[in-house]
């Protein structure tokens, strides 16, 4: 990592510090004064802005940008395996925001003046001017590739390829501060003031995250723990470290007691710089945001082994679940019966649904009791959906719902049950339960009894008629007579019943 403090250029071995070793920075070179620029040392000061050179391999180049009067940059060259580094006389210039490298020896500035692209030689000789896409250009960035560059214009993005001048994508970025590739160029996370913007190598559109505070910086995380190299991207506010996921998915990692600016993250390891631009290492929590990403993935194997080994919990994780239709998932972090009841009948699973309506109903309180009668209605509509018939009955009869449970013992053929019910619905005095369970069960000698112990004689006697209980209808016709009444006008409405019914039978 090369980094800036103060007028020095230092170095620092990321290994050694992940090892936890001390003493790893190493000065590279002194920078010049620029203006008025002020002595304090820390990020934020002059210069604004750091490019490496990732496609030299054999020297070491950076380009360092200043705001100051104006806009400028300056060109260092340095050996890669010696600590001593010179800065060569003449190689500064005036430019709009940051200088990029364009390939191994070449780079870009924007011009003040004209807003031109001028391309240099690693001599500082302008050797070519491109006119940038739209005239509105004011800031560019490394493109993810040689020969590319991304130009902020306005409240958008260009990937601009610089010898073809051709546009190979766009998209929009409200006031975008800074851009960060992932380590295989595939993705690229643009910063805005307070956005994380996730696309890709062609500036297609991944994923979006806004936050109230301002961004501060980010990097992506390159464990290969996982198959997450280069899919989470770690990035800083004011007092948190978050993650954002190219599926637009978000969390909070850790709060922070001081501002830092995030250079790399891997094996939980956030390396960074303070503002007194001090290598510090925190560490950090990357299992929710790999959870996630496996989950996204279908990575089922991996998420379950998550669940079992990691510490992952909270109602945050068990909201996203749902949200995504993994109640599942869900099911394998509650412990609240309430909450597990209802991710069980989500995800149609009976018998944990049953374990928790029984733990519900043993704790329920007298007030409670309407609400266990919904719960076990609810898993009785679901066991009827995916024909558990044994759940559906043990609900009606939790519920006493004695009409359905009698329509489920006809559909599936348990007479002796409906039996049953006949004779319960009678030691209840259920006089319309008796009914219905005679009518279902075919039983007219009942169904007569009813209606004649009802007071409804009448239906009674047509009833005992048409169904051939000649003595009951005997009976039943004395009684009639007994209190005044007649059964002569029955007799002509029976005869038109069963001539309607033997028309009705043959056609």
């Amino acid at each position: 990592m090369y980094y800036i403090r103060g007028r020095e250029l230092f170095c620092n071995d990321l290994a050694r510090a992940a090892m936890g070793a001390t003493g790893v920075d190493v000065p590279i070179a002194s920078l010049r004064r620029v203006g008025q620029q002020a002595q304090t040392d820390g990020v934020g000061s002059s210069p604004r802005y750091l490019s490496y050179n990732v496609h030299n391999p054999s020297e070491g180049n950076i380009l360092v940008s200043y705001d100051v009067d104006g806009g400028s940059y300056e060109l260092i060259t340095f050996s890669l395996t010696s600590s001593n580094g010179s800065v060569s006389d003449g190689k500064r210039g005036v430019c709009m925001g940051p200088a990029v490298f364009l390939g191994q020896t070449r780079f870009a500035v924007l011009d003040r003046p004209s807003r031109q692209i001028v391309i240099k030689n690693m001599q500082n000789e302008t050797t070519k001017r491109v006119p940038p896409p739209v005239a509105t250009v004011d800031c560019m960035f490394d493109g993810g590739a040689s020969g590319r560059l991304l130009l902020r214009a306005e409240d958008r993005v260009i990937l601009f390829e610089v010898q073809s001048r051709r546009v190979l994508g766009e998209i929009s970025a409200p006031k975008l501060k800074n851009v960060v590739w992932s380590p295989d160029g595939s993705k690229v996370a643009l910063l805005c003031k307070y956005a994380v913007i996730i696309a890709d190598r062609q500036l297609e559109l991944l994923g979006t995250v806004t936050d109230t505070a301002r961004i501060k910086s980010g990097a992506w995380d390159v464990s290969p723990t996982g198959g997450t190299a280069n899919e989470i991207f770690i990035f800083t506010t004011l007092h948190h470290v978050k993650y954002c996921l190219p599926t637009g998915d978000t969390g909070t990692i850790r709060t922070l007691d001081h501002p830092v600016y995030a250079q790399r993250v891997v094996k939980d390891q956030l390396l960074c710089l303070d503002r007194e631009a001090r290598t510090r290492i925190i560490s950090v929590d990357t299992t929710e945001a790999r959870f996630k990403l496996a989950l996204n993935n279908k990575k089922y194997g991996q998420v379950m082994h998550m669940v079992r080994h990691s510490r992952l919990c909270g109602r945050a994780i068990v909201s996203y679940l749902q949200s995504k239709d993994f109640p599942e998932v869900a099911l394998h972090f509650v412990r609240e019966p309430r909450t597990r009841f209802r991710l069980a009948l989500a995800c149609g699973n009976i018998d944990v649904a049953m374990e928790c309506a029984f733990a519900l109903e043993q704790h329920a309180s007298a007030d409670g009791k309407d609400t266990i009668k919904e719960i076990w209605g609810q898993l009785g509509a679901e066991a009827l959906r995916q024909g558990n018939h044994q759940v559906v009955e043990m609900s009606y009869q939790r519920t006493k719902d004695f009409d359905r449970l009698s329509f489920l013992y006809l559909l599936s053929g348990e007479t002796d049950k409906l039996r049953k019910m006949l004779k319960i619905a009678g030691m209840r005095g259920d006089v319309m339960g008796r009914y219905h369970n005679a009518l279902l069960l075919g039983d007219a000698e009942e169904r007569v009894k009813v209606l004649d112990e009802t007071g409804n004689k009448k239906l009674a006697y047509i009833s005992a008629k048409l169904h051939g209980l000649d003595d009951a209808a005997e009976l039943i016709k004395i009684a009639i007579e007994t209190n005044g009444g007649s059964v002569d006008s029955l007799s002509e409405l029976l005869g038109f019943i069963l001539q309607t019914f033997s028309f009705t039978v043959v056609i």
